[in-house]
């Protein structure tokens, strides 16, 4: 079933603020007709899910692309791309309907006046970096929730009943999702600081700023995730492989102790003549099971003695 489109405009004080969710180029086109400035090749931009994040400057008006997270159950994080053109009355999203922190916010400018007046009584700068600030928030409770799993990972990574392996790659992959993202997006919001300002009588320096400051405490706690990460990676791969190790050598030692039972069973189980053996006639010194004594015994006295010199060498030591 195809996704639901959606275009709707909110006014407020001469300023328009309008919602763009999935369009096609002729949507797009239709909108230019009001904003004749408005580039083609924005629109093909707007369009498209593989554009850089980037700030395209015209007499009158400011287009952006920036790319935000939003959640993924099979990749745990995507891409999605928000474009957008700044006026000095109106602003314009475009997205493909999966940015629901700025579906919220239109909705309560939508159905609530005092929010509207709020959010929108100022100025287009001002309403662009609410929409920013709204999405860098929502950008920090995701954060939030990566960081709750890694937690959860250091609780299990020393169990060695439990494999961890799959569950620290697919964190590293939602960290390195996350730091593409906030990476471009530390540039684009400092370019934007001074941009913004000619749609705005107010200074914007300090809003902008604030949101420059989230930006960045974001992206000093991903690469603080990524280095612990990193750490359990190698953790969990030490203990994997010391694991591996504690296994084979509890299997070379069986196999070395038999070694000894299987020569001596080897040479009786051979069609030939043998002390003891049918040929030859059963020992019966000590009863009639004086043969099978004198082959365990034969067998089990190599096999002690490498037990005791392995003993003595420690590697029957248990590791704690």
């Amino acid at each position: 079933m195809e996704a639901q489109k959606r275009q709707e405009t909110v006014v407020n004080n001469g300023l328009a603020w309008t919602d763009m969710q999935r369009p096609a180029y002729a949507d797009l086109a239709e909108v230019s007709r009001n904003h004749p400035s408005f580039h083609k090749l924005n629109f093909e931009d707007s369009l498209s899910k593989i554009q850089i994040p980037k700030i395209d400057r015209y007499d009158d008006h400011l287009f952006i692309v920036l790319h935000f997270p939003t959640p993924d159950k099979e990749r745990g994080f995507v891409f999605s791309q928000l474009s957008m053109f700044v006026g000095s009355d109106y602003l314009i999203t475009v997205h493909q309907g999966e940015l629901k922190p700025i579906e919220e916010l239109f909705s309560m400018c939508k159905a609530d006046e005092k929010m509207r007046q709020t959010i929108m009584g100022r100025s287009s700068g001002y309403l662009l970096h609410k929409i920013i600030d709204t999405l860098v928030d929502d950008l920090l409770h995701l954060l939030m929730k990566v960081v709750g799993n890694i937690d959860d990972v250091e609780d299990l990574v020393f169990d060695e009943r439990i494999s961890v392996s799959r569950q620290i790659a697919l964190l590293r992959r939602e960290i390195t999702t996350l730091r593409r993202i906030v990476i471009n997006m530390k540039r684009i919001v400092v370019e934007l600081t001074r941009d913004v300002q000619r749609f705005s009588k107010e200074d914007l320096g300090p809003y902008f700023k604030d949101v420059q400051d989230h930006v960045d405490k974001v992206h000093e706690a991903l690469e603080e995730a990524k280095e612990t990460v990193e750490i359990y990676k190698d953790t969990d791969f030490v203990l994997s492989s010391e694991k591996t190790n504690k296994i084979l050598a509890v299997l070379t030692i069986i196999f070395t102790l038999s070694i000894p039972v299987t020569v001596v069973s080897t040479f009786y189980g051979m069609n030939v003549a043998l002390p003891g053996g049918i040929e030859t006639g059963p020992w019966n010194q000590l009863g009639p099971y004086t043969t099978l004594i004198f082959v365990i015994l034969v067998s089990a006295a190599p096999a002690g003695l490498m037990f005791i010199y392995f003993y003595r060498l420690g590697w029957l030591e248990a590791h704690r």
